[in-house]
């Protein structure tokens, strides 16, 4: 894939997540589950690679956040969730590996993440594990939508991704 199709297949996801963060962002406590991000950072690892995923997850946290429709959270969450999920599929070329690598990089390592922004920078109460369960359902459900479509698409041969290797590099 062109680096060309690439920006362009980048700057849609960013666009999709942005819009509809108004029209399904979960607000539960002083965060914002967004399961669209989570079916965006798997789709993008796997057709796109880790750099475009992790500036992919970026983006729509930056511009949620200028928005007003995402929280801080957003940021470990979704960068280390895609980045994860991004790594595991460029080694192994499994899609369930990285619907696997989004939940645990999002569901687990960021919201391990959020506690320290949560308590140093925000100031606010929380516990350890506090974020976990919510991360953990949002980006299941997320991971869970686009593991499906890519197999789908994977099975029908819609998308090649036996070819994906020079898209990850």
């Amino acid at each position: 894939m062109k680096r060309t199709h690439k920006l362009t297949l980048t700057a849609m996801m960013i666009a999709i997540g942005t819009i509809s963060s108004s029209l399904v962002s979960i607000p539960i406590g002083f965060t914002k589950v967004f399961p669209v991000q989570h079916f965006l950072n798997v789709l993008s690892a796997v057709l796109l690679g880790p750099y475009y995923a992790v500036a992919q997850a970026f983006c729509v946290s930056l511009l949620r956040n200028l928005m007003g429709t995402g929280s801080v959270f957003a940021f470990p969450g979704s960068m280390v969730g895609a980045l994860l999920a991004s790594l595991l599929f460029w080694k192994t070329r499994k899609i369930y590996l990285a619907f696997i690598g989004e939940v645990i990089g999002t569901g687990i390592l960021g919201a391990l993440l959020s506690y320290p922004i949560a308590t140093l920078i925000l100031g606010q109460k929380a516990t350890l594990f506090g974020f976990i369960p919510l991360f953990i359902f949002s980006s299941f459900a997320g991971a869970l939508i686009g593991f499906v479509i890519l197999t789908i698409f994977s099975k029908n041969k819609v998308v090649n991704l036996a070819d994906s290797k020079a898209v990850n590099k």
